[in-house]
């Protein structure tokens, strides 16, 4: 199981920490085997807990907000999705030489889809679409703001840095340029609304024939502008299914441009820094560029 430390403040986490923390606060499930994920994720750590739950706990300090801010927002919109979303069971406090709070949540069956790989493409578009306009939908008021859901140009500095990183190892005068064309796009004249913020391929499981299962990771879900979630157009779907979802979704020209803006501006920040600590995340942001790429031309 991948365990490599991709931050310099990451924290070390093991099984049986996970069991020591779960037997001294919630007795009724010591005992319980604790497995390790294999995860891409970089915020948190995830841990099965027997056969119907699992364990979340932050990486890094970075990560610790948005233990309660998950838990909070999820109970509230849960249950309001069209797919499963994780359902929250406890909320841990620090213990055993753990500093932060953490949580159990109920396990969710299902697999990551891989971009490249996905089997009914026409479908997931459908199905993720749906997810995406049932969120858009829901009562925004009194919701915290997505720090995603912000003007693109918020995102220039660092974008640009990460360019720089990249020089001999991408295209980067290419992909400046399709940067600057989406940095000109329109910015979002309607109310804030809610958006995931991450919906990438590790944050959506699928079963049954490739078919949306659920929907997981809303530590930075909030309102602002929904465009983020255009992202799995690129990180995920292929060119031929884009249509499929665009037109569901119900994205004008400058929603689109802002979307594959946030497409490319995460995975250009994404790619260097994961470099070596995480190949399935920076392969997955060279995808996402190539495939941007691919579409320009």
């Amino acid at each position: 199981m991948r365990a490599v430390k991709m931050h310099t403040d990451e924290v070390d986490l093991d099984a049986p920490l996970v069991s020591r923390l779960v037997a001294g606060q919630f007795p009724r499930w010591a005992g319980l085997p604790v497995t390790r994920l294999d995860s891409s994720g970089t915020e948190n750590a995830m841990f099965r807990l027997g056969a119907d739950k699992v364990v979340r706990l932050p990486r890094h300090p970075g990560a610790v907000e948005s233990v309660a801010h998950e838990q909070h927002w999820l109970a509230r919109l849960g249950p309001r999705l069209p797919v499963a979303a994780p359902v929250p069971l406890e909320r841990g406090v620090p213990g055993e030489g753990f500093a932060w709070p953490w949580s159990v949540y109920r396990w969710l069956d299902g697999g990551n889809p891989v971009a490249g790989a996905v089997e009914e493409p026409e479908a997931l578009a459908a199905d993720l679409a749906a997810f995406v306009t049932a969120l858009r939908g829901l009562d925004a008021r009194g919701g915290p703001a997505n720090h995603r859901g912000v003007p693109l140009a918020d995102r220039d500095t660092p974008t640009r840095d990460a360019l720089s990183r990249l020089a001999g190892r991408i295209d980067t005068a290419a992909v400046t340029a399709l940067w600057e064309e989406a940095l000109r796009a329109p910015g979002h004249a309607g109310p804030p609304v809610w958006a995931h913020g991450d919906l990438s391929p590790g944050n959506v499981l699928v079963r049954d024939g490739g078919r949306l299962a659920a929907v997981i990771d809303f530590g930075g879900v909030g309102v602002g502008d929904p465009a983020v979630d255009l992202i799995v157009a690129w990180n995920l779907l292929p060119a031929s299914a884009r249509g499929t979802f665009r037109e569901a979704v119900g994205a004008d020209d400058a929603e689109w441009a802002r979307g594959r803006g946030w497409a490319l501006s995460i995975s250009l920040i994404q790619l260097p820094y994961y470099w070596r600590t995480n190949p399935p995340l920076a392969e997955s942001s060279r995808h996402v560029i190539d495939e941007i790429l691919a579409e320009a031309h």
